[in-house]
């Protein structure tokens, strides 16, 4: 499969592979900045599932 074809989060994590690559961020720098992203976007997540209610 091409990225081309690839579903959307897959080009995204492509795209924050390659940004965090070229800035030689640091592995625990990353992860620890990815997990706080994850628990933002799940915090929003939910609060987009309290609105639909």
């Amino acid at each position: 499969m091409s990225l081309e074809q690839a579903p959307d989060e897959v080009k995204l994590a492509v795209d924050l592979i390659m940004l965090l690559e070229e800035h030689e961020i640091p592995t625990e720098t990353a992860l620890a900045a990815l997990e706080i992203v994850r628990r933002d976007f799940l915090r929003k997540q939910e609060q987009e599932r309290n609105l639909r209610r």
